[in-house]
C-alpha cells in the first residue's frame, strides 16, 4: 500500500469575507463551503477582507516550504490604495518599510493600471475628493497583515487587496469561490 499519496496542489480564489479554513461557526464563510477535497489544507493565509490566490496541498513538506520565511516564496499582490503613489513612497516600499515588528524585506513595487477584476462585494469605500490608484507588490516574507501594514506606513492605505501568485501559481482566470488542481 502507498503510504505516500500523490502530491495534490489546489490553486483557490478566495473571495472577500471568507476564512482560510475548513471548520468554524455556522454563520462563517469557509474553504469547505468551496472545497471538497479531502486532507488538502492551505499553505499560508489571507486576511477575511483580502481576496485572491490561495495554495493549498496535502503535502505538508511542500506546505512547510510555501510557508516557511526562509524559503523566501515571492508573492504578488495587486492593491487597491488611497491616494496617488509618489515616488518617494514606492522607492520606500521597496527598500523596506519600518513596521512595529522590523524593517520589511526589500519588495517589488510598480503602479499598474486599474486591473480588470471582478466585482467585489461589498464594494470598496470610496470618497469623492480622494483618488485611488493600482499598485503590484510582491514581497518575500508574509507577516500578519503586512502588505496593508506596509502601504499604511508610507500614507496609501489600503482599500483593495488581491494575491495573484504565489511563489510558481498563478490565480489565472479562476474566478472568486472557483479552484483548480495542478
Amino acid at each position: 500500500m502507498n503510504k505516500h499519496p500523490k502530491t495534490q496542489v489546489v490553486l483557490f480564489n478566495k473571495p472577500f469575507n471568507t476564512l482560510c479554513q475548513f471548520s468554524g461557526e455556522p454563520s462563517d464563510d469557509l474553504l469547505s463551503k468551496y472545497i471538497d477535497i479531502p486532507e488538502v489544507y492551505a499553505a499560508g493565509r489571507l486576511d477575511k477582507d483580502s481576496e485572491g490566490l490561495l495554495v493549498l496541498t496535502n503535502n505538508g513538506k511542500l506546505q512547510h516550504k510555501i510557508t516557511d520565511p526562509k524559503h523566501k516564496q515571492p508573492k504578488t499582490y495587486w492593491v487597491q490604495v488611497e491616494g496617488i503613489p509618489t515616488d518617494l513612497e514606492l522607492r520606500q516600499l521597496a527598500e523596506g518599510v519600518q513596521l512595529k515588528d522590523g524593517v520589511t524585506r526589500p519588495a517589488q513595487v510598480k503602479v499598474i493600471e486599474e486591473p480588470d477584476l471582478w466585482e467585489r462585494n461589498p464594494p470598496i469605500r470610496t470618497r469623492k475628493n480622494i483618488p485611488t490608484s493600482w499598485i503590484e507588490l510582491t514581497i518575500t516574507e508574509g507577516r500578519n497583515r503586512q502588505v496593508r501594514r506596509m502601504t499604511a506606513a508610507v500614507g496609501l492605505p489600503t482599500l483593495r487587496l488581491v494575491r495573484m501568485k504565489v511563489g510558481q501559481w498563478e490565480l489565472g482566470a479562476l474566478l472568486p469561490g472557483q479552484y483548480r488542481c495542478t
